[in-house]
């Protein structure tokens, strides 16, 4: 992960540790557990992204992080075996300039609402604002026909989920899981961690009665006031991950 220049180096290094700090809170907030990734574009070079090696994220150290194109193939001649579905984080990269964090994850709360023909996931709490009108869904059969895994095996998949997101922050694989990207690894863990809550309150509403969601203004409001919060979010959760202060997830 060579990159010239001091300042560069430095800024590479930054990026390598928050993205590792990422995948341990993911896995403490219970959005990710054995599988589940998340990747960040590098800082320097925008057609390249950075994403950990094949294992699961809780175990993740900055000697795992692989440096990747946006075609899905690694930096390094000898890198070791990478996620299978590095192909969701290069092509949404490659559709969407303003993404600079990938979170794929199989949060078990997500699942019903991609499956669920009727019942779109929508903001019915102001922490869930940036997901406007309602999230996406993205149908594999559209593209894989009635037999595959449902697992994005390569760049064509990767293409059509991009699609599918479209400006969207989040989109729901049907009988697979979600992917949420952010303007920052900051924002996509946030949106990440709340998404996964707000599911869990939809689903809950449902079965008290009919829910009463934010209006597009409100979900808009609500999503540029927590914009401005989540270091105060990301602070709280990197502290309950290292509570030793030792850099190692607990």
């Amino acid at each position: 992960m060579d990159q010239s220049g001091q300042g560069g180096r430095d800024q590479l290094a930054r990026t390598v540790d928050e993205l590792v700090d990422a995948n341990h809170i993911l896995f403490r907030r219970g959005v990710v557990d054995a599988f589940g990734h998340v990747s960040a574009r590098h800082p320097g070079r925008p057609d390249r992204f950075l994403l950990a090696r094949s294992m699961a994220p809780a175990l993740v150290r900055a000697a795992d992080i692989l440096e990747f194109y946006l075609d899905g193939g690694p930096i390094a001649a000898d890198a070791p075996r990478p996620y299978l579905e590095r192909f969701i984080h290069g092509e949404i990269y490659r559709l969407r300039a303003d993404v600079s964090a990938v979170v794929h994850s199989h949060a078990e709360a997500l699942i019903p609402f991609g499956a669920a023909a009727e019942t779109r996931l929508r903001p019915i709490w102001h922490m869930c604002g940036f997901l406007g009108e309602g999230a996406p869904v993205f149908e594999i059969r559209d593209h894989a026909g009635e037999a595959s895994d449902l697992l994005i095996r390569d760049r064509a998949l990767g293409a059509a989920l991009a699609r599918a997101l479209g400006a969207a922050g989040i989109v729901l694989m049907r009988g697979h899981g979600a992917t949420l990207v952010g303007s920052s690894l900051r924002q996509a863990v946030y949106r990440a961690v709340y998404a996964e809550a707000g599911a869990r309150i939809q689903a809950e509403t449902h079965r008290l009665g009919t829910p009463i969601f934010l209006t597009p203004a409100e979900a808009l409001a609500a999503a540029r006031a927590n914009d401005g919060q989540i270091d105060r979010a990301w602070d709280l959760w990197l502290a309950q991950t290292r509570p030793k202060g030792d850099g190692e997830p607990t």
